[in-house]
């Protein structure tokens, strides 16, 4: 098996990295405390082409793999979580349904200012009623004319009160079950289109998201993404991607959070010597060292498998996806608070980014598929043969 990162994803991962620390890790502490939009570091990000990675140039993306990808949101999320976030938002659950399933219309009009940064976009699945069960939604789009009226309301939507636009999922057909989903882009602006203030959260303070309410909100069908029909096959397939992001941007936060961990152990003494003497603190790093390891190598494969199936659509990544999203977030969960057992009440303090970090990982365990659905996707893989 071949390990080894071909140059040009190295480059990627050296200069998001060069970026995340020169410009977003010093700024990562203030944004979460202040609660605040990181407006110069989404520009910064476009300039670099990181809002559109996988999306082929002539779309205004990158034109890299996915491979190159991953690395990328893991640097970015090892230096802010909700910048990592942000960027895997735009291109996984934006860019990528549209490259894939958008008319060369909307690739013109939409995916090539996403791709490039010009705008910023947003995923509206999740609704107050159905956030694991997706099949079950309440937002309608009916049909009428050449148009389509909307009503209805999306929440926990990251981006939501500063995006351009949203690719919204709304029940066309009820009788037709999840086969009755249909997929949409609603401009910003778009009258009946009402993006709420910004949620309070736990974590990821800077990523802000919002509820978003429908109201007799009409649009063109020329703003209808695939097939009537075809939204809920859309939204799986995002999905499946959108996993590789967020299984990434755990494992930028759990990386932080350890190498925090490693030098504060070397620093700090108790009884005499450092941290790093005592066997069970030993214990701890070696067990977070392991960890961060085989999430790495969970994602890299899930990443790859994702390229091979562009060019060969025979090629599933499904369970790959979940696998690797499952076990990175629930370790970015251990290693945080492993991590912040070893800082002690220093961990515990506002004045340290480890408390940080710990609040982050955890949403990463909920959303684009909590834990419990991640299992579900993997045993139903597992148990076909």
């Amino acid at each position: 098996m071949e390990f080894q990162l071909t140059e040009e994803q190295q480059m990627v991962r050296k200069m998001a990295r060069e970026f995340a620390e020169r410009d977003v890790a010093p700024k990562a502490r203030e944004l979460d405390a202040e609660s605040r939009w990181p407006t110069e570091l989404v520009k910064g990000m476009a300039e670099l082409g990181l809002l559109g990675v996988a999306v082929p140039e002539e779309f205004g993306g990158a034109g890299m793999d996915n491979v190159s990808y991953a690395l990328a949101i893991e640097e970015i999320s090892r230096a802010c979580a909700s910048t990592g976030v942000i960027m895997s938002v735009n291109n996984s659950l934006v860019c990528d349904p549209l490259n894939k399933f958008g008319s060369d219309a909307q690739k013109k009009e939409w995916l090539t200012p996403l791709a490039s940064g010009e705008k910023l976009g947003c995923f509206g699945l999740t609704e107050p009623s159905s956030g694991s069960d997706a099949s079950d939604m309440q937002t309608v789009a009916v049909k009428d004319g050449d148009e389509w009226v909307i009503d209805g309301s999306k929440n926990w939507i990251t981006n939501g009160p500063h995006a351009d636009m949203i690719l919204v999922f709304c029940c066309t057909d009820r009788s037709q079950g999840a086969r009755g989903t249909t997929a949409f882009i609603v401009p910003k602006g778009t009258p009946g289109f009402n993006p709420q203030p910004a949620d309070h959260k736990l974590g990821i303070h800077a990523a802000h998201s919002c509820t978003m309410f429908f109201e007799n909100c009409r649009i063109p069908d020329s703003l209808r993404v695939g097939e009537p029909g075809m939204g809920f096959k859309i939204a799986m397939s995002t999905l499946d991607g959108g996993r590789i992001g967020i299984a990434a941007q755990a494992l930028g936060i759990a990386q932080a959070a350890f190498e925090k961990a490693v030098a504060y152990s070397q620093e700090r003494k108790a009884f005499g010597e450092p941290l790093a003497k005592k066997q069970a603190i030993q214990f701890k790093i070696a067990d977070m060292a392991m960890e961060l390891d085989a999430a790495r190598v969970l994602i890299l494969r899930a990443a790859w498998m994702k390229d091979q199936a562009v060019k060969d659509k025979s090629v599933r990544h499904t369970q790959q996806s979940a696998m690797a999203k499952l076990y990175a977030s629930e370790m970015a969960t251990r290693v945080t608070h492993q991590a912040l057992q070893i800082f002690g009440g220093y961990g515990y303090s506002k004045e340290y980014d480890m408390e940080r970090h710990y609040r982050d990982a955890r949403i990463t365990e909920i959303y684009e598929g909590t834990s419990e659905i991640m299992r579900i996707v993997i045993a139903a893989t597992a148990l076909k043969g």
